[in-house]
Formats: C-alpha cells, structure tokens, sequence
C-alpha cells in the first residue's frame, strides 16, 4: 500500500477535531485559506482542505450565532444595530 506523500510539509496535513472556540477556527481557518492560495497542495490535499474549511466556517458561524442569541435575550429579544459610538 502506498504511503502518503513525505515531501508535504506538516503545516499543509488538514488536522482532524474541531477548534474549542472562535478565535482559534478563524486562525486555523485562515492559515488554510493561505495554504490553499499558495497553489503548492496536491489536489486531493486541496479537496481535504476545502472541506475543513467548511467545517471551521460552521463552528464559526455557530459561535457567532450562539453570542447573538444571547445578545437577544440580554436585550429583551431585540437585536439592536451595532452603533460604533
């Protein structure tokens, strides 16, 4: 059986787990949007990488969510617009 290709470097291996929070998906996910930009990976890495990206946009998306909620209901359910006072 073959193995996997040794000259990648490890930086480009689509780790496997999603991040505890926030701030480290978005890192995580920008990291992979660079890699995935720098057209050096192999397309089945590519493909690999694209779908965790999805995955960190989801948790990404969801935490952000998540705090609006609770946003809502710290405002009575209203959601006022952000004033940058």
């Amino acid at each position: 059986m073959p193995k996997a290709s040794s000259n990648v470097p490890a930086a480009a291996q689509v780790p496997t787990g999603l991040p505890a929070n926030y701030e480290a998906a978005m890192q995580e996910l920008e990291q992979l949007v660079a890699q995935m930009e720098a057209g050096d990976m192999p397309l089945d890495q590519l493909l690999a990488a694209y779908k965790r990206g999805a995955e960190l946009l989801r948790v990404c998306r969801d935490k952000l969510e998540a705090v609006e909620d609770q946003i809502k209901v710290l405002d009575k359910d209203v959601l006022k617009p952000w004033s940058s006072v």
